[in-house]
């Protein structure tokens, strides 16, 4: 697979990014809510999502597999259908779940939105279809990204024209990788997905940075990197060295 033209825009990286908008907690502004989306849009900061599908197809705005951290209720948000997601609060808040079509209208094209796909690394293309469906007539900056270079794929074959991003990291050996096996490690860290996913974008866990992947799109291919997630002026030092524009979260840049 060849894409001859790189879809990155300035606007990738012109503004900080909002980690799951620009939450905090202690005043009920709870990450990946429209509070914390509007919030962002306030303060003219892009702002970073986690996009998943109910049981029943719908995309819905929401990081983890199950309920059980950010609201009061439990089982996983893939297993449950949109109708009763929709009815479920966000603690400490007055938000409930949100679809990404909710976010969209919120945002409104006023800000860019990096909209990361999750995945089981699995083959399903749900996602990816879902995702471009629902953003078809939005109008406003937004790329995708991914951990998941199948997802990347996808987009790519469903003739998706927003800016992609791949997530990444230089090793795989926290627990919440266990689930993949030791070849998908190798893959990811050789980068063995590039001619198939050519992304335009890579955004980088800052406890890798620098390192040879992204020093070869920044400096070789000319080719912006984010950084995730910023929290101590320790990692806002490395991100200005060795990446384009930060994922922030716990302050205000």
């Amino acid at each position: 697979m060849t894409h001859a033209l790189v879809n990155a825009p300035d606007w990738l990286t012109t503004r900080p990014i909002a980690h799951r908008g620009l939450h905090n907690r202690s005043v009920g502004v709870v990450e990946n809510s429209l509070s914390a989306a509007r919030a962002a849009v306030e303060k003219n900061f892009a702002l970073e999502c986690d996009v998943q599908l109910s049981a029943d197809g719908e995309i819905f705005v929401f990081h983890d597999d199950t309920l059980d951290r950010v609201t009061d209720h439990t089982g996983r948000i893939d297993q449950l259908p949109a109708a009763l997601l929709k009815t479920i609060a966000l603690k400490g808040s007055s938000d409930a779940i949100p679809t990404l079509d909710d976010l969209l209208g919120a945002i409104g094209g006023q800000v860019p939105l990096i909209c990361e796909l999750k995945s089981q690394f699995d083959t399903n293309e749900r996602l990816a279809a879902r995702a471009l469906e629902t953003s078809a007539r939005y109008d406003g900056p937004l790329a995708f990204k991914s951990f998941d270079p199948a997802k990347l794929v996808a987009l790519r074959t469903l003739k998706c024209t927003r800016p992609l991003g791949f997530i990444g990291e230089t090793t795989y050996d926290s627990p919440e990788w266990d689930f993949l096996g030791a070849e998908q490690k190798r893959d990811l860290i050789a980068f063995a997905h590039y001619a198939d996913t050519q992304p335009d974008f890579l955004s980088w866990w800052v406890r890798d940075l620098p390192n040879a992947a992204t020093n070869l799109y920044r400096r070789a291919l000319n080719r912006p990197i984010m950084t995730w997630t910023i929290r101590t002026p320790e990692q806002r030092a490395t991100a200005q060295s060795h990446a384009d524009q930060m994922i922030f979260e716990g302050f205000l840049p």
